[in-house]
């Protein structure tokens, strides 16, 4: 089958399941109330969607590895040290009254100005590559989450229970202008990167070779690292970390591509997130009742194919 004809079956079977989540139980009665908060949740779906589906595949175009995401930089880990510290040391009224504007670009910021201080720091310095920066991204990011692990701890419960509900994305309570500025953004950066598939694609080949074919590697890795985080920033702040999503995204959108063109990896990655999503929020809500969030449900298969693919790469070696 063609790449084509699999783009097309995605597109058809994503359009039936976001007509299902939302019409299913629509009549004239109820639709002025339900069709617009459903309308909302599935922008928000298809934002994230693009937001890590792009991120993963052009991380692991950049790091020449089909295991590693852009969340081992550690941006997910931040976002929550940021939300625990809100907690511990303002307590939980102030995380409520920041809910809007002020907690969305606080986030954005701090995960863009440490990226930022990561990259220029270690990557653009002489004799550091970028397996450099990841390791440093790992470490810190394993520092942010213990140090919010020792704070999430002694917390009072009470506080803890509102700090939570952060820990998991959902998309159930979107705020609808935090939408449309991310939608803002994510326009920007997508018109900013349009011209670069081409580029991906030869950056595939690795470095040398991109080199040796008049591709600028660090200036063009480095603008990519800082749209990666800029997604993964705008992602997490609207509706929260989803781990294990970027791993999946990409790793089966190579596997039904088998192509080195970005322009179909990155459209079938984005396709399956957001399938996966629209799919994973209507069983949290039809099937589990509200009882579990769409993050675990794609976090839990996430991971068990990330281990999946971790012994599948050490049968290779």
């Amino acid at each position: 089958m063609s790449n084509n004809k699999k783009i097309f079956i995605l597109i058809i079977l994503t359009i039936l399941a976001c007509s299902l989540s939302l019409f299913l139980g629509i009549n004239k009665d109820n639709i002025g109330f339900f069709l617009p908060r459903r309308a909302t949740k599935i922008l928000a779906i298809a934002l994230c969607s693009y937001c890590i589906g792009y991120s993963a595949v052009t991380f692991q175009t950049i790091t020449n590895n089909k295991i590693l995401t852009p969340s081992v930089i550690g941006l997910d880990s931040l976002y929550m040290f940021v939300q625990t510290i809100i907690v511990y040391f303002f307590g939980s009224k102030t995380l409520a009254m920041l809910s809007g504007y002020t907690n969305y670009f606080l986030s954005i910021g701090v995960m863009i100005i440490f990226s930022l201080v990561l990259f220029f720091i270690l990557f653009l310095k002489e004799n550091k590559n970028l397996y450099f920066l990841i390791l440093a991204g790992i470490i810190v990011g394993n520092l942010f989450g213990g140090l919010s692990t020792f704070m999430q701890v002694i917390l009072d419960p009470n506080e803890f229970l509102v700090l939570q509900g952060k820990m998991f994305a959902s998309f159930s309570n979107v705020n609808e202008e935090l939408l449309f500025v991310s939608l803002l953004i994510i326009i920007a950066m997508f018109f900013i990167t349009i011209r670069d598939y081409n580029k991906l694609d030869v950056l595939s080949l690795g470095k040398d070779h991109s080199i040796n074919l008049g591709i600028n590697y660090n200036k063009f890795v480095l603008k990519n690292l800082i749209v990666i985080t800029v997604l993964i920033a705008v992602s997490t702040a609207l509706v929260g970390p989803i781990t294990f999503l970027g791993i999946l995204v990409a790793s089966i959108s190579r596997e039904l591509m088998k192509t080195y063109k970005h322009t179909y990896v990155i459209l079938c990655a984005v396709l399956i997130g957001f399938f996966s999503l629209v799919l994973g929020q209507f069983l949290v809500e039809r099937v589990f009742s509200f009882n579990t969030t769409v993050s675990t449900i794609i976090n839990f298969i996430g991971g068990i194919y990330f281990i999946f693919l971790i012994l599948k790469e050490a049968k290779k070696q």
